[in-house]
């Protein structure tokens, strides 16, 4: 157990090593619990002003029960104060709600950036912001984990063969007692790259819906810990706040760019509009383009981690390594980290210093692993 953002949290679980429970997810189906992540729910009729303000997300094309990832960001630079999931529920048009999920590391800054964002809209504003303490917050992540929740599924629950990622619902789910829960929010998703479902819970069932699914999947399920997560979402190529996304860093140097739909990148409106939308032409185009990118590397030898410099051959430092760590998957050293333009595209060889030894590594797209994610269109697609 160790200490994270005032929680006591697993690495790993006692029967299965770190590398085991990567495998084991990436074959049958593990259970995360991320309780710690803070919960928050935003409604009202001017909650999408709210949300197109301190973020990119076109809130007013997201359809209800869909989902999508965003960040919330600093006026003017367009910094990312926060990484976030944003789910528009269904709920009448006169009065749009949604389930917002930040990072519990940021939960203080964030808490303190929403009140002061929420204020300033004025007193005309019509929004109710609650943050959903001791709420239960499970993954589910594997290709069995379908067959998994099915497992807890009351008869007149939705078939999940018409949940497709991106989407969620909500519906009752069978405790230890055989009883069944109040309804619980269900979202096809999550941070391994596999296919899985998050699973917010009442506080009070939180416990018993877990016990409920590790009896009845004894083969397939196991607990896993940080460890695991940590290796599978940068396999995924996913970023971790803190390490991979800061304050000082935007959307286009973190290669998110994709989170500014269309219509957003002609209206503007959101905080750091100002920087971000020039970042996305480069200045051939008309635009500022950015000075540094997010990119994959595959690096020989031992294993980079955060902090080791990126070099060229002539020992011209070009960035850092923010994430890194031997993939179990693939059986060689990945990492993610930032480089200066120019040196960003796939097949381009650089170094990294580890211990004071320069490393071999080349630049590779991302994720490291295909995501399998179960898409509305039909099958398992990558992502």
């Amino acid at each position: 157990m160790v200490p994270f953002a005032g929680y006591s949290m697993p690495v790993q679980y006692s029967d299965l090593s770190v590398g085991e429970s990567h495998k084991w997810t990436r074959e049958k189906a593990s259970l995360f619990d991320v309780g710690h992540m803070v919960q928050h729910h935003l409604s009202g009729p001017s909650s999408p002003a709210l949300l197109e303000l301190i973020s990119p997300t076109a809130v007013g094309a997201l359809a209800p029960n869909h989902s999508t990832l965003s960040c919330l960001l600093h006026p003017v630079t367009g910094g990312i104060i926060d990484d976030t999931v944003i789910t528009r529920l269904s709920s009448p048009a006169s009065s749009p709600s949604f389930y917002i999920v930040t990072n519990a590391a940021c939960r203080a800054k964030d808490l303190a950036y929403l009140s002061s964002q929420i204020a300033s809209l004025g007193p005309s504003a019509h929004l109710t912001h609650t943050v959903l303490a001791s709420q239960g917050l499970i993954a589910l992540q594997g290709p069995l984990s379908a067959s998994v929740l099915s497992s807890i599924l009351s008869p007149d629950s939705p078939s999940l063969q018409t949940l497709y990622f991106g989407q969620c619902a909500s519906f009752p789910l069978q405790l230890v007692s055989g009883g069944l829960s109040p309804p619980c929010l269900v979202s096809r998703g999550g941070y391994t790259g596999e296919d899985g479902f998050e699973i917010s819970i009442p506080p009070e069932h939180t416990a018993s819906i877990t016990e409920n699914l590790l009896r009845k999947n004894p083969e397939t399920l196991r607990l896993a810990g940080l460890g695991a997560r940590d290796s599978l979402r940068l396999e995924a190529g996913m970023c971790l706040y803190g390490h991979d996304l800061d304050d000082s860093t935007t959307p286009v140097e973190a290669g998110l760019a994709w989170i500014v739909p269309k219509a957003r990148r002609t209206t503007g409106g959101f905080h750091g509009a100002e920087t971000i939308l020039p970042q996305l032409k480069t200045k051939k185009d008309g635009g500022t383009g950015v000075a540094r990118r997010r990119v994959g590397l595959v690096v020989d030898g031992a294993p980079a981690r955060e902090g080791a410099e990126i070099v060229s051959d002539a020992g011209e430092p070009l960035g850092r390594v923010t994430s890194g760590c031997p993939s179990p998957s693939l059986g060689t050293n990945i990492a993610m980290g930032y480089v200066r333009s120019g040196w960003h595209k796939a097949g381009t060889v650089v170094g990294v210093l580890v211990r004071g030894k320069r490393r071999a590594a080349r630049v590779v797209r991302m994720p490291f692993v295909e995501s399998r994610y179960v898409r509305e269109g039909g099958g398992t697609a990558p992502g």
